[in-house]
Formats: C-alpha cells, structure tokens, sequence
C-alpha cells in the first residue's frame, strides 16, 4: 500500500484483528523506555487502558464505507446536501498524537435523486478519523468514498483541525489550524455551485 493521499483503500478483510495483548505489552516498554515504573500502583492498569483505548481510536481499519453508506432513499432530490460541524477526532501516524476539528460534507445526489440519511455522512468522517491519518488522506477518503457509493454528481469535503502535534510539541503553535478540501464533479467544473456551498460552511448564507 502506498503512502500517497490518494491511496488505494485497504481491505479491512485483510486487517488482522486487535491484540490486546500485544498491545498492553507494547505499552508497558514504552513506559519503561521512558523511564517510568510499570509496577508503581498509578501505573499498574495504564497498558490495558491505553490498549483499550487504541482499539476503539483505530476501529475504523476494520471498517468498510460500504458498510456505512448501504442505506439509500430515492426520493428524487437533486439540490445540494451539505452538513456542518461534524465533530471529528482522528490520530496523527506520525507522531500518535491526536488532531481534532469539523468536518463539513456536502453533495449533490445522483441523477437518480438517491440520497443517503444524514447521520450516515457523521459516521463516513468517523469511519475514516479512527485509523492512524493525515489530514489530507482523511479528506480525500471521504469524498471518493461518496462519489463511489452514492454516484454523487459532485461532493465538496472541507476539514478544519488542530493537530497536537503542533501545539505540544515541535513548533508548539496553540490554536493553529489546517484546513483542507476535497472537490469533485459539479463542485470543481461549477464555480457558482462551488461558492455557494463554501458560503454555507462559512455561515455568509
């Protein structure tokens, strides 16, 4: 698999299951490669608590957007759908650290007017924000995932998050924030349709 944004996605069939064993054993040399005592009573139940906690932040490999985006209504609609503020919180891959922001998700429906219930766009963004990320893989995902599944004639995805991996560390900029975006159809060849949809996110609308 390669690491370019666009990757190709990894079957999650082919994802071996969560070791918590290995995991816990895992977080007990870290704590003891950092100096730390793994014995001492504060620190006794710290590896099966961050393993556990590693399972539910990375559960995400072990999901298909099919499996999100199966429920269809073809109600004829054919304006734009776009939700706001989708809470998100995903891990940085190059440090482990987290990035949290909102994601906004917007479509225009097939032709066929088919569309997807609004919850399902939530859980596209936290099906793809629980593996290890970067901002702009994560981006990419979601829209390809909804020009694939809902034959959308066109999806805009803006993401906006602040990474901890600036602002704990390295260049330790709080409040810093990355915004990204993905375009695709009726969003990148219609510049009006475009400026609407980014008048809404900004709530000029």
């Amino acid at each position: 698999m390669t690491d370019r944004v666009s990757q190709v996605e990894r079957d999650p069939a082919e994802v071996p299951p969560f070791d918590q064993a290995r995991a816990e054993a895992a977080v007990r040399e870290l704590l003891i490669a950092i100096g730390e005592d793994p014995e001492r009573e504060g620190l006794l139940d710290t590896p099966a608590r961050v393993a556990r906690a590693y399972a539910e932040v990375t559960a995400g490999l072990r999901m298909r957007p099919e499996d999100v985006l199966s429920t269809t209504f073809d109600i004829g609609h054919e304006e734009m759908v776009l939700v706001r503020d989708i809470e998100l919180w995903s891990m940085c891959e190059h440090h482990l650290v987290p990035f949290t922001g909102v994601a906004h998700v917007g479509y225009i429906p097939a032709e066929s007017g088919k569309i997807t219930g609004l919850s399902k766009l939530a859980r596209l963004v936290d099906l793809y924000a629980r593996r290890p990320q970067v901002q702009e893989r994560l981006t990419t995902q979601v829209a390809d995932a909804m020009v694939r599944l809902l034959e959308a004639r066109g999806v805009i995805v803006v993401i906006e998050a602040e990474h901890l991996c600036m602002t704990m560390r390295g260049v330790r900029k709080a409040g810093a924030r990355t915004i990204t975006s993905a375009v695709r159809g009726s969003f990148l060849t219609e510049p009006a349709t475009r400026a609407e949809a980014m008048a809404l996110i900004r709530g000029t609308r």
